[in-house]
């Protein structure tokens, strides 16, 4: 910040912050709230008696001015005013959230502007009454609704390219291939590269979110899972892949997904394109204090709640699993550890198929039965098609991670499709 702070209570009142290349250059004035206060204050006779008489200062009487009049009448000119003082906090807030999550793509301008959207909020949970002063209250509170907006937004910026590629739902990484303008076929490989790196990639313990370490091991195990499965979902021509290979090809992926769910956020002050005259793309705002687009964007699936959801609920599969009888277990084992079809598993066991798919289908159902059980015990949630295919993708993806990941049962989960 400059070195010589605001102190004329007309500044305080209507200028605002400019930077250049995200670096604080100085004040600038908002000619409409300048004329707004200057008014003001040639009438402000009035209000000295009142001064001496409450013991303020001029700059605590126009803060509660505005204040109250942004209470009572939703001033939109009050809010301009109110929003001009709190530069100082936002900035202080802005470079403090900043210099904590340095691998985000923000700078210190994108956090102001991302704070002034919820000037409306500071204001609403301000209460004059309390002693705190009201550049107090939002130098405590701008921080952490930041925190909430990159916390709601799946924080996929706030962990490493590894955990996104954990979070980020198949859905969606599908569609950043895409906007990456990759060919089918290509998209096809990556596809399947990140679905053996999950296969593999899981929390060191049932019911925790803690991962391991990414190293050599994990690179040449997916690289060797991979090379297995192309057979069944690739050209058939293609070469094998290399652990380093794998680690490029999804180090890449975490890239395109992260430029997807989160694109580079450009300053408003960027000047208009094709204009003689000038002018910065603010100005074809209708109003700069509205509600800010991010709104939309912390709507999005929270991704990283839901995995710490499936995490939980393995535990209850476990039990689920160990009460079938053991000839449900075996078919399970044969199916998802050994890869085989039903025809296979039909003559290994001397049944008929249709005898093999109706006790593999009634098994998973009591797994799944038993996940809508305890769902509705632990998390008071009732029963829905949502909730009854994200419990499914689970059972699934846990199935195939005890069981080993083989053939078969690798296939269908990747194809997104459910036993034969």
């Amino acid at each position: 910040m400059d070195t010589s702070p605001r102190q004329e209570i007309i500044e305080l009142f209507s200028t605002f912050l400019q930077f250049e290349a995200d670096q604080f250059s100085g004040w600038v004035t908002d000619l409409r709230l300048r004329r707004s206060m200057q008014r003001r204050l040639e009438d402000g006779s009035s209000h000295k008696p009142t001064l001496i008489a409450a013991g303020q200062s001029l700059e605590k009487f126009w803060v509660l001015y505005w204040y109250r009049s942004w209470q009572t009448q939703s001033n939109t000119l009050a809010e301009g005013h109110l929003a001009a003082y709190l530069q100082e906090p936002c900035y202080w807030s802005a470079q403090r959230i900043a210099r904590r999550f340095t691998n985000i793509q923000f700078g210190v301008s994108d956090y102001c502007q991302m704070a002034m959207a919820e000037l409306r909020t500071v204001l609403k949970g301000f209460k004059p009454d309390r002693g705190a002063s009201l550049k107090t209250f939002a130098s405590i509170v701008f921080p952490s609704l930041l925190k909430d907006q990159l916390r709601q937004r799946q924080a996929a910026n706030l962990c490493s390219s590894w955990g996104l590629l954990r979070r980020i739902s198949k859905k969606r990484f599908l569609e950043a291939l895409r906007q990456a303008g990759l060919s089918a076929a290509t998209i096809a490989q990556y596809q399947l590269a990140w679905m053996c790196f999950n296969a593999l990639y899981v929390p060191t313990q049932t019911g925790t979110k803690q991962l391991p370490l990414v190293d050599r091991s994990l690179w040449i195990a997916i690289a060797e899972l991979y090379n297995t499965q192309r057979y069944n979902h690739l050209v058939p021509d293609e070469l094998d892949c290399t652990p380093q290979v794998m680690e490029r090809w999804l180090s890449q992926c975490a890239t395109w997904a992260r430029a997807y769910l989160y694109p580079t956020v450009e300053s408003l002050n960027v000047p208009k394109l094709g204009l003689e005259a000038g002018g910065e793309r603010q100005d074809d705002l209708s109003d700069p204090l509205q509600d800010s687009l991010l709104t939309e964007w912390i709507r999005q699936d929270d991704d990283q709640a839901r995995q710490v959801q499936q995490a939980q609920i393995r535990g209850a599969i476990v039990t689920a699993l160990e009460q079938l009888s053991a000839e449900s277990q075996e078919l399970l084992r044969l199916y998802y550890q050994q890869g085989l079809t039903q025809q296979e598993i039909m003559q290994q066991l001397q049944m008929s198929q249709a005898t093999v798919s109706r006790r593999l289908t009634k098994a998973r159902e009591v797994l799944l039965l038993a996940l809508i059980e305890w769902s509705q015990q632990t998390l008071n949630s009732s029963p829905n098609p949502n909730l009854i295919k994200e419990m499914s993708a689970a059972l699934e993806e846990w199935l195939g991670v005890q069981y080993g990941v083989p053939n078969a049962a690798f296939g269908k989960q990747i194809a997104g499709q459910g036993a034969e």
